[in-house]
């Protein structure tokens, strides 16, 4: 038998083959000791228990600090005594999530989740720590269900954060559901439920924050508002998509469905878009407005005509309340596109505002909602103190009891145009001290069967051009 003898090129290669196999092995075997030094922990190693007896406070807090970024609950209700503190800067980018099934119950005071984060600036990315992006950005809660047994206690708070989302969270029994305090920038909340709270659905609390949104969400029956903003700085919130019922009680101090209150604040708040809303309910609560802006209360002269504004309210159905849409002081303001009736006092009250654009809204009293309690609904419009402003295609009927449907009360520079008014008590259209005017092609009747209501009533005033086609005018 002939034998083939290795070549020394044969031999390199079968050399060069074994050295691989070694080397590989080595570096296997320093990754497996590196693994082992470093082992990946699960949230579950923390030895929390999630039967809603124990207390799982100190369990997820370490959970939290050892910067496992990815936490996730399993099936179950984790009861806590104190914050969960997401200190983002120390444990980096962090997103709790609870799929669904996980709730979180808050047995003593203060939030359930607290996220801290360092960034206190704009949103311009040139002031931005490197900092922020490497270990602040986006801290995301989604899918967990929070609730409370202890009167103080919020749902979550979040202070210093850069882009905190919010999504698909319940939060119930608690004393605010959302609380933002200080400075935060951009804000996401979205397909949440924020349910049957004590205090505020989503509170903007003295704070500095530009940029948040809040859309597809259900934020009813909190009681002392749905979402609210006092004093501080805000800008650029946009509120689209959301169902806003019944945020208010006959036992606390008046609020709205959705209250800006800016007295208080050096900046206050505007460049607001309301849209695609159904905002309603109760008007059994004092003083229950649906959409309430307070613009800046200064009693200084220089401040007397700085009014707060820049706002769309567009698209919405509001009901049930005593006033559907109040403004205060406001500036920029553009209506438009609405849906409004049991406004018990007021569908619209605005007053010493200026520059507000008022187009074809729907003010009704449809007998489709012709409840025993309905009747007591006035419906009327209310405007005084105001100027420079524009009032077009405005739809009004059925208005009841009050003096006039719609009232233009010690206004100037008003331009009033196109407007119907139908069937309503009294008078149609009330100018009251009205001044450098004009009024024209609107048309106003009550056809109803022994009516003696008044269409244009005209008190004092001075230089108007009042359309002499418009009707009859009785002074």
């Amino acid at each position: 038998m002939n034998k083939i003898q290795p070549t020394t090129h044969g031999l390199r290669v079968v050399a060069a083959m074994i050295l691989f196999v070694i080397g590989w092995a080595a570096i296997s075997g320093n990754a497996s000791e590196s693994a082992n030094e470093l082992p990946v922990r699960e949230f579950a190693e923390f030895g929390v228990v999630g039967d809603g007896k124990a207390d799982d406070t100190s369990a997820i807090q370490r959970a939290v600090d050892a910067g496992l970024g990815d936490i996730r609950f399993s099936k179950g209700v984790y009861r806590i005594t104190r914050p969960i503190v997401v200190n983002l800067d120390t444990v980096g980018v962090t997103s709790i999530h609870g799929d669904g099934v996980a709730t979180i119950r808050m047995d003593g005071a203060g939030p359930a989740l607290k996220f801290v984060g360092t960034h206190f600036k704009s949103a311009d990315p040139a002031g931005f720590e490197e900092r922020v992006w490497q270990k602040q950005r986006m801290p995301l809660i989604d899918g967990m269900g929070i609730t409370a047994t202890h009167a103080e206690a919020d749902g979550i708070e979040a202070v210093g954060t850069m882009q905190l989302t919010i999504s698909r969270v319940h939060i119930r029994k608690c004393r605010h559901g959302i609380r933002l305090v200080e400075n935060n920038r951009n804000v996401i909340i979205s397909d949440c439920h924020i349910y049957e709270n004590r205090g505020i659905g989503i509170y903007y609390d003295e704070v500095n924050l530009h940029q948040s949104n809040i859309t597809g969400s259900h934020i009813s029956y909190n009681g002392g508002g749905g979402i609210v903003a006092r004093a501080g700085a805000v800008r650029n919130i946009h509120i689209t998509g959301c169902d806003i019922e019944s945020n208010m009680s006959p036992d606390q101090p008046p609020t709205a469905n959705v209250l800006l209150d800016c007295r208080g604040s050096t900046s206050g708040t505007a460049e607001v878009a309301i849209t695609g809303c159904t905002i309603q309910h109760n008007h059994q609560a004092e003083e229950s407005a649906n959409i309430r802006i307070i613009g800046r209360s200064d009693p200084t002269e220089r401040q007397k005509l700085i009014r707060e504004g820049n706002v769309t309210i567009s698209g919405n159905v509001l009901s049930d309340v005593h006033v559907n849409l109040h403004l205060v002081n406001c500036r920029g303001v553009a209506i438009t596109g609405n849906t409004f009736w049991m406004g018990y006092r007021h569908n619209l009250l605005i007053e010493q505002s200026s520059n507000i654009v008022i187009g074809p809204n729907n003010l009704d009293r449809n007998p489709r909602y012709d409840y025993a309690d309905t009747a007591d609904a006035n419906n009327s419009v209310v405007i005084r103190d105001c100027q420079d402003c524009t009032i077009d295609g405005l739809h009004v009927t059925n208005v009841r009891r009050d003096p006039a449907a719609v009232t233009i009360r010690r206004c100037r520079r008003m331009n009033i145009s196109d407007c119907t008014i139908l069937d309503c008590d009294h008078v149609g259209l009330l100018l009251e001290e009205l001044s450098d005017s004009r009024v024209s092609g609107c048309l106003i009747r009550d056809d109803r069967p022994d009516s003696n209501s008044v269409p244009v009533k005209i008190v004092g005033g001075r230089e108007n051009l009042i359309d002499s086609h418009l009707v009859p005018q009785r002074r």
